[in-house]
């Protein structure tokens, strides 16, 4: 088995709904998509790996500086994979110090401030990744939808945050915003706690409103979107099933999937015919 088919295989099982999008995009881009999504994969992974969160900062200190382009090598079989991508694609490596730089505040169970506190921390994380996966399928063409990106990753990522509040609450992790929770008449510390069940419907509802009309920006300026691009926001033909499940469901109680039958329908249906 190559690193490549490793890498694949691990993803299939980390992030199948990234995988299934990778196996869309053109055979020689596909392996550099991978190694994008295993690296996401990886660092998201670190706050189930540790107990407190120092050991995770030095774990992202320790991707910040195999990923700054002082070495061609570090041993490591996935940061090697990523940096030769990274020169392949020319993805600007500002890009993904950023994105471990927000990664930080997962490691703590600090609540999220406010919705612009959120939309920047997915513009950093779910958005960057989305436009570096465009980068390497065509890094001319993905500069032109840059704000499209951000768009996509704050939908898709404010709506894998609502699918994850289970996880988040078993942690004492609050990411829906404390002025969202205030409106809705609760806080973060209630949220986790399960305490006033109406007020956490209103606030979850109100999470679910944002998550749409990010979705509805993003399917509008999907249109323009060239067919080359369209692997790497594949994802997305997946986020408005998932928030009509969300709409329906318990969130504290019941996990909120699709069978695989319909994702991979949906993403094939979006990979032939665009997002609209």
């Amino acid at each position: 088995m190559s690193d490549d088919d490793a890498l694949a295989a691990d993803l299939r099982i980390a992030d199948p709904d990234r995988y299934l999008s990778a196996l869309y995009a053109p055979q020689d881009r596909r392996g550099d998509l991978i190694a994008l999504y295993a690296f996401n994969a990886e660092i998201a992974a670190i706050r189930d790996r540790i107990r407190e969160a120092l050991p995770g900062e030095i774990r992202l200190q320790w991707w910040r500086d195999a990923l700054a382009g002082n070495a061609d090598a570090t041993g490591h079989p996935l940061a090697d994979r990523l940096l030769a991508a990274m020169r392949r694609r020319s993805l600007p490596t500002e890009t993904f110090q950023n994105y471990l730089e927000a990664r930080v505040f997962d490691l703590y169970d600090d609540p999220m401030p406010t919705r612009t506190d959120l939309e920047g921390y997915l513009g950093e994380t779910a958005g960057a990744l989305i436009q570096l996966a465009a980068m390497c399928l065509d890094g001319t063409s993905a500069r032109t939808f840059a704000a499209l990106a951000g768009h996509a990753g704050c939908a898709q990522g404010m709506t894998g945050l609502l699918r994850l509040v289970p996880l988040h609450r078993a942690r004492g992790q609050c990411y829906i915003p404390r002025d969202l929770l205030a409106a809705a008449g609760t806080t973060p510390q209630a949220f986790v706690a399960g305490e006033d069940l109406a007020a956490t419907a209103r606030a979850i509802s109100a999470m679910v409103s944002l998550a749409r009309e990010h979705w509805r920006a993003f399917v509008d300026g999907a249109a323009n979107l060239p067919t080359l691009l369209r692997p790497a926001y594949l994802p997305l033909a997946l986020t408005g099933a998932y928030l009509d499940r969300i709409d329906k469901v318990d969130l504290f109680a019941v996990p909120v999937e699709l069978s695989a039958l319909r994702r991979h329908w949906l993403l094939f249906r979006a990979a032939s015919r665009g997002f609209a």
